[in-house]
């Protein structure tokens, strides 16, 4: 028996069987590590260079703006290039960003414009590395019924690395400084480009088309917004993004001013939101099907909310840990469910322009949210910002769950047409 017909014998998540997403798998996973570590690292450096909860909210607006400007016009060119190239272009960039902070840390000239340009320099890598990997997933699942597990391996392999990432750089930069998170991140890039470069992937046929990129854009913003489900998942998760994920700014402050901790603090809180992120989507790897997967999309702001609500009233890090477990589950279900449920239901030759939007719902808003969080802490400090998302997160499940019904009639014709219900 060769290697091939071994690996296919044993019992695996039935996307790990496609030789192609192992690759992926693997090398992702432990580059993604690195990624982590540098967030860490990142917000960690700037707190600790300007002691201001606005220099924090100004570098995670400079980090993800540029995603917000280039993923319309990105999602429109990777619907129309070789996704597998776009990939490996995106990972060698960002290897070299990375080896650029490493280099100014190590050296000890590092100081904040020279972050904001590198966090600019990387939002334009993501705006269209970020669309290509989500809309590349098809590509390398040798079944397309095993899609919806390769997103859900995708979502555990992205919160297992926020797992040990943050705690991993909450040490090292208690010992030995921020820098070689830096540079270990750089060096993970590695793995993930020989992964990439391995693979054998069959060409993909491209529809010819004279219609210009201008006006392909506005087929994917009407394709997308055109169809209330859709519509409803896109809202959705810009709002929670908009008023929940700014609470990873605000981490610094609450892991020193509020909870009297370092560093390792720090490391702590973000790696307990990468464990209940990470249980969240082991529990969407053991599920079946997609359907039902609306009820869980309503739920999980709800979730969320009450997590950060908790953590913004908490003052004792043990109950502040807890939270982040719930703050964790909640996101990691709301973008693992819509994004499986986008990647059923989308043409395949509008994929890359909806996974854009999907992705701009969340890198692209969630600036906004940072700069409007670290400026709102200033005044009625970060406790009281964090509580005031969570609420709004609550109130949004609230509003998507009256929605449910209507939009369940419009999708179930959907499903029944691709054979998941009779």
């Amino acid at each position: 028996m060769n290697l091939q017909a071994k690996i296919k014998s044993i019992k695996l998540p039935p996307a790990l069987k496609s030789r192609n997403y192992r690759l992926f798998f693997a090398g992702q996973g432990i580059s993604l590590i690195g990624n982590w570590m540098t967030q860490v690292a990142t917000i960690w450096l700037v707190y600790n260079l300007s002691d201001s909860p606005w220099m924090l909210g100004v570098v995670g607006f400079t980090s993800q703006i540029p995603t917000l400007i280039l993923l319309p016009f990105a999602g429109v060119l990777i619907d129309r290039w070789n996704r597998h190239r776009v990939i490996i272009a995106t990972q060698i960039l960002a290897m070299v960003q990375s080896l650029a902070l490493a280099f100014l840390a190590l050296t000890g000239v590092v100081n904040i414009w020279q972050i904001l340009v590198l966090s600019f320099f990387q939002g334009a890598i993501n705006a269209f590395d970020a669309p290509a990997r989500q809309a590349f997933v098809p590509e390398i699942v040798d079944k397309k019924a095993d899609l919806a597990n390769a997103i859900a391996l995708n979502a555990s392999m992205f919160n297992g690395a926020r797992l040990i990432g943050p705690a991993i750089a909450g040490l090292l930069i208690a010992t030995i400084g921020s820098s070689y998170c830096f540079l270990i991140d750089g060096l993970s890039y590695i793995a993930v480009i020989a992964g990439l470069l391995a693979m054998k992937i069959k060409p993909r046929q491209i529809p010819e088309t004279n219609t210009k990129p201008l006006q392909r854009l506005k087929e994917g913003f009407v394709y997308a917004f055109g169809f209330p489900p859709i519509r409803a998942i896109l809202l959705l998760l810009s709002l929670v993004s908009f008023a929940g994920m700014s609470h990873t700014v605000l981490v610094p402050i609450f892991a020193t001013k509020i909870l009297h901790g370092d560093a390792e603090t720090l490391g702590f809180l973000m790696a307990a939101s990468g464990v209940g992120a990470f249980s969240g989507a082991i529990y969407l790897i053991g599920r079946k099907s997609v359907v039902g997967i609306g009820k869980l999309i309503a739920i999980s702001p709800a979730v969320m909310g009450f997590g950060l609500i908790g953590f913004g009233l908490s003052r004792v890090l043990w109950l502040s840990l807890i939270m982040m477990l719930f703050v964790g589950w909640g996101f990691i279900i709301q973008f693992a469910a819509g994004n499986t449920f986008l990647q059923t239901i989308v043409e395949d030759d509008k994929r890359g322009r909806v996974m854009s939007i999907y992705t701009m719902a969340f890198f692209g808003v969630t600036p906004f949210g940072n700069l409007v969080a670290g400026g709102l802490a200033n005044y009625i400090g970060s406790p009281n910002t964090v509580i005031l998302g969570g609420i709004i997160c609550i109130l949004a499940a609230v509003v998507f769950s009256k929605q449910l019904p209507a939009l369940k009639h419009l999708v179930i014709p959907i499903y029944q047409k691709m054979g998941l219900i009779s």
